[in-house]
């Protein structure tokens, strides 16, 4: 994240800036529960720096998701899985392709 809002803190909002950038990837991937999605989206209505964080990352997604249509190389795919097997992750299967597809 940037810098931008990092100590910026709002001493009458139950989130502070440093909880709701945490927070930002998965507030836009839509996987917290609903009490955290609205404290987080109560905390960008009224903080500027994040909310402009909150854009940037918004806007870069949908970029990447209009831009990126193209199939991943097969080498690629299984760099990126032997690497995630590395850290513990599961093996890619054929579902996986579809999302690196976009």
């Amino acid at each position: 994240m940037t810098d931008m809002a990092d100590h910026h803190h709002h001493d009458d909002r139950p989130t502070d800036c440093e909880e709701a950038l945490a927070e930002i990837y998965t507030f836009l991937d839509g996987e917290l529960t609903e009490a955290k999605r609205t404290a987080i989206a109560s905390h960008l209505e009224g903080c500027n720096p994040c909310v402009e964080v909150f854009d940037f990352e918004a806007e870069l997604r949908m970029v990447i998701s209009t831009k990126a249509t193209e199939p991943v190389p097969e080498s690629l795919r299984l760099r990126i899985s032997k690497t995630l097997l590395s850290f513990g992750g599961d093996e890619a299967t054929d579902d996986d392709d579809d999302r690196a597809a976009f």
